[in-house]
């Protein structure tokens, strides 16, 4: 079992970490706190392996909690703000989870420890899509198409649709990029409402753009704290 702690100073962004957390079996959830302060001799106390840590709270800030622990668990920040991302990124924690927090994000976050901590991944599939390690389906023109994320350059939301954008041609299927980023593995990195990129295939950044090969897409100020930490990281 994987234990773990959350430590939120919002009663409803607990309960929906505790409803996610419910899904997940290899998940105990071994106690919940309103600060951080509470939490520490829970900390000290037991044998902690994960914490689903909020930023902003009363008392004293996640981050600067994180600072005062000598036998660090592994961490996933919860915040409703982007502008942490560069330091949440200097602290090595496990991911950052903008709230509102879906289950298939949190999910993800999950198997990002497992795999930082050589425990087994769990696999998830949704009745639409049918998601494996290195590629998808998604419907399109009537009919299930496979698409590799290794090939995958960009992905570019139009109104109620979303356009894939691979090395010959593109794939319209119908989503929301907030849905689709969802199903994307960690190397997919959102950079605008409206574009989200395979950092694998990023050949130059600036403070205001991503250049993949001769394409150029845009980063909005809002994401362009955690896109120049992720992308500075690599």
């Amino acid at each position: 079992m994987i234990r773990c702690l959350i430590i939120d100073d919002e009663p409803l962004a607990i309960e929906v970490i505790k409803t996610h957390l419910s899904k997940l079996e290899e998940l105990e959830l071994v106690a919940a706190f309103n600060n951080p302060v509470e939490a520490l001799e829970t900390i000290n106390t037991n044998t902690i392996d994960l914490i689903f840590l909020d930023i902003e709270m009363p008392l004293l800030t996640g981050i600067e909690f994180l600072k005062t622990l000598d036998n660090l668990p592994k961490v996933i920040f919860t915040t409703a703000y982007r502008n942490f991302a560069i330091e949440s990124y200097e602290l090595e924690v496990v991911d950052y989870l903008l709230k509102p927090i879906s289950f298939s994000r949190l999910f993800k976050a999950v198997n990002k420890f497992k795999k930082q901590t050589k425990v087994p991944v769990m696999e998830i599939a949704t009745s639409e899509e049918s998601i494996t390690n290195d590629h998808m389906y998604v419907n399109a023109n009537k009919k299930f198409i496979k698409i590799k994320f290794d090939d995958i350059l960009y992905i570019e939301s139009v109104k109620d649709y979303v356009r894939i954008h691979l090395p010959t041609k593109s794939v319209v299927t119908k989503d929301s990029i907030s849905n689709f980023e969802d199903k994307l593995p960690n190397k997919f990195l959102r950079i605008h409402r409206s574009f989200i990129v395979n950092s694998k295939k990023v050949t130059a950044f600036t403070k205001v753009d991503i250049e993949i090969g001769k394409i150029e897409i845009p980063i909005s100020a809002s994401y362009k704290e955690g896109v120049i930490g992720f992308l500075s990281g690599f």
